[in-house]
């Protein structure tokens, strides 16, 4: 399953969320540097979707706020929200 959402790094909080237009925002307490916030949202999601974070692997926007990533379960996207909590 590859998933696409939007990072907002250093929020204060640590939540998933679905905006207005219909895209998966992931709000994290790390501040962007040294690669933190990616590190957090791989466990947040590993986490959440209660696998192990090697599941788990950013494709692309490693240094972007629009993240692609791959995840290694068979489920789908109903599935795959309600584990968010969304």
């Amino acid at each position: 399953m590859i998933i696409e959402l939007t990072v907002v790094p250093n929020s204060g909080k640590l939540k998933f969320f679905i905006d207005k237009s219909g895209l998966l925002k992931c709000y994290l307490k790390s501040t962007p540097e040294k690669g933190r916030a990616n590190e957090e949202l791989v466990k947040f999601m590993a986490k959440s979707l209660k696998i192990q974070q090697r599941s788990i692997t950013i494709i692309s926007g490693h240094t972007s706020r629009k993240k692609r990533i791959k995840i290694e379960l068979e489920i789908d996207q109903k599935e795959f929200l309600n584990l968010l909590g969304l």
